[in-house]
């Protein structure tokens, strides 16, 4: 599949966000890997010092700089960096006040963290502004160094406090460095180049956090990318047996002439019992996500699928939730 034929075309800032526990870092990895399929060159950024992308592609936990950590379906890299505030702050202190040797004392004494604990707003400028730097960082041929960057980004209740850096300094630095340095990164993070997408599970509370979400960033005036549904789980009866288990269960005596029939004699009304418990649990879940899939239809932004693996989560099932996102246009 081509660029061109992908639903985020020049976006070079993929920022995925997501309700603790659907899956953000996994569907960001799986992201980037979609990505670089074919030749081209991906960052993965974390910035939450979880290393959960050491986790997810197995390997040691990641060092201060960019790695390679995957290879690409028909070539192309996935590079990782995972964001250490602390070492991101002398950087900046280097850059910008010429103070890294005074910025290793200060670590020392506790200053790094009372700076970041008094003034949080530095705290999201440092991690975005490395994020947008990588974005906007080019070869001495003028081509970018990675074409595109993902990043594995805070939590939706967080995401649009942590991308608007403008607002988050405004009493921090109205002049200076500070504050020309929020805007450089503002420009990368408003720009046509980024997309901010929403991963969320098919129940209640992450898909009202994931529409709080969006309204807040479209209230921001922040681009809002797709909406990635994770760990859907495909409704394994006919929807006449999932409509009677949801109402009044499914007929026992015709679950244990089932169970007979397999060879399973003696035990056979227990595990019927157990059948049917797990029926009603399995038609109740479908009928939820048949609801939830519904109001985030009202929502207008594309929308992702990925499965429930079976096996659970391993390198392999990485490149199978790339491919999925390959096959329905998002990369």
């Amino acid at each position: 599949m081509s660029a061109r034929d992908t639903d985020w075309d020049g976006v070079r800032l993929h920022v995925v966000t997501g309700k603790g526990g659907t899956g953000k870092t996994t569907v960001a990895a799986a992201l980037a890997l979609a990505l670089a399929a074919g030749g081209r060159k991906v960052l993965l950024v974390e910035v939450e010092g979880r290393q959960g992308i050491a986790q997810l592609f197995d390997c040691p936990p990641l060092p201060y700089e960019e790695r390679r950590v995957a290879v690409a379906p028909d070539g192309g890299d996935v590079y990782a960096l995972a964001i250490d505030t602390e070492e991101a702050l002398l950087e900046y202190l280097e850059m910008f006040y010429s103070l890294k040797r005074a910025g290793k004392a200060m670590t020392k004494l506790g200053v790094v963290d009372f700076v970041t604990t008094i003034a949080p707003g530095l705290r999201d400028v440092i991690l975005t502004g490395k994020t947008s730097e990588a974005v906007r960082r080019r070869e001495k041929d003028g081509s970018f160094v990675y074409d595109a960057v993902v990043m594995d980004a805070p939590p939706t209740g967080r995401i649009t406090k942590f991308l608007n850096v403008n607002d988050e300094v405004s009493g921090l630095a109205r002049v200076g460095p500070v504050r020309n340095h929020a805007d450089t990164v503002m420009k990368v993070v408003r720009s046509p180049e980024t997309a901010v997408h929403f991963v969320t599970l098919l129940e209640e509370m992450p898909v009202q956090e994931t529409m709080d979400g969006i309204h807040d960033l479209t209230e921001a005036g922040l681009p809002v990318g797709g909406i990635m549904v994770n760990m859907e789980h495909p409704p394994m009866l006919s929807d006449g047996d999932l409509a009677r288990a949801a109402a009044d269960g499914l007929d026992l005596d015709e679950i244990v002439r089932g169970v007979k029939a397999a060879g399973l004699e003696s035990d056979a009304e227990s595990v019927a019992a157990a059948l049917a418990a797990e029926g009603v649990d399995h038609a109740r879940r479908t009928a939820m996500q048949r609801r939830e899939k519904e109001r985030l239809e009202s929502i207008d932004r594309p929308r992702y699928t990925l499965p429930l693996l079976s096996d659970g989560m391993d390198l392999a099932g990485l490149y199978d939730l790339a491919e999925a996102l390959r096959d329905q246009g998002a990369a």
